[in-house]
């Protein structure tokens, strides 16, 4: 991408000042998208340390979410992958007690080093891959992508982060509902997955989950950047502040969440088949959602744990989606990542 020559060149070394003289607040809320937007037009930012930017930020980001809500998230795998233990609210909050009693505060994060291990590179990859399909699918207008563009690149950011990470969520699921004696530790996960079950089984569950972040990362990425451009349209331009940010995400992660959530059933099923004694019941991805409705129902089966979704999830993603824009933009406003 050149630079525009229709506008007056501007160097480096005349724009460090104004970006070192912004304080803490401006640089992470910025005063307008378009003075932001000007900047960056004028004073070229590299691809490659666009991409680098973007991998740190959706790395922190992810982190900083998953680590947020892994109680939940552990309590919510543990009713999943369970065709007998029926959720309720009161059973939730049950098992988390239990777990505390008995193993320990730290046991409600038990699995969180797997997931650490995942989510990283996951939503680094992720965050990064949105941005480089947005100029894919419109490299002269990629800020102001049209709907059904803008919800294709989040749905293909997702798959993207999806196959290239799978085998850390295997791992991850796996150890988040056995005990510390099964497996000690995320390299133990694998080698016993390998020697017992064969390399293949780290990839068991995949169409689902393929198939289940297309809706979740389209939906997801959609709805905040259309949230946002709708904010941007009506103010003249204003940035959204970091609660605006989190609500917007939050309504981006209901609506992802809940678009998605019967084929995140059917992953964990598969992904704990192993471990729980149900390899033969679990097999594909239609032939578990059909033996999950037809021996457990929908509700109570193909949604079970969506109300603890419906917490967790708006959470997750609205620290996700925030915590990105603002580490991104301060990444950013730091003049070495500008060419001169």
């Amino acid at each position: 991408m050149g630079m525009n020559t229709d506008r007056p060149d501007i160097k480096l070394r005349d724009v460090v000042p104004i970006l070192s003289s912004r304080n803490t607040v401006s640089t992470l809320t910025g005063p307008t998208a378009y003075e932001d937007d000007t900047l960056h037009e004028r004073l070229q930012i590299p691809r490659h340390n666009k991409i680098f930017t973007s991998l740190v930020a959706g790395a922190v980001a992810g982190a900083v979410a998953k680590t947020t809500i892994a109680p939940m998230d552990r309590t919510k795998i543990n009713f999943q992958i369970s065709s007998v233990k029926l959720y309720s609210f009161r059973a939730a909050v049950k098992f988390l007690v239990k777990s505390f009693k008995q193993e320990g505060l730290l046991s409600l994060w038990r699995g969180n080093t797997a997931t650490m291990a995942r989510i990283i590179p996951y939503a680094a990859i992720q965050y990064a891959a949105h941005e480089q399909w947005k100029h894919i699918l419109s490299p002269t207008n990629y800020r102001s992508l049209p709907h059904g563009k803008r919800y294709v690149a989040g749905s293909l950011a997702g798959v993207t982060s999806v196959i290239m990470t799978y085998p850390l969520d295997m791992a991850r699921a796996r150890m988040a509902v056995t005990s510390k004696q099964a497996y000690k530790g995320l390299p133990e996960v694998f080698k016993k997955i390998y020697r017992t079950e064969g390399l293949k089984t780290l990839y068991r569950g995949i169409s689902p989950t393929v198939l289940g972040v297309i809706p979740y990362a389209g939906t997801s990425f959609f709805t905040y950047e259309t949230l946002k451009k709708r904010l941007s349209d009506t103010t003249g331009g204003k940035e959204p502040t970091p609660l605006q940010r989190m609500c917007f995400g939050a309504t981006a992660g209901l609506f992802g969440q809940t678009s998605s959530y019967p084929l995140d059933i059917v992953r964990r099923r598969m992904q704990t088949a192993g471990v729980m004694g149900c390899e033969d019941k679990y097999r594909t991805t239609w032939g578990t959602l059909k033996l999950i409705a037809q021996t457990e129902g929908v509700k109570r089966g193909l949604y079970k744990g969506l109300s603890m979704n419906w917490i967790k999830g708006p959470i997750a993603v609205g620290i996700s989606f925030t915590t990105f824009d603002l580490v991104q933009r301060h990444l950013r406003s730091f003049g070495v990542f500008y060419s001169d």
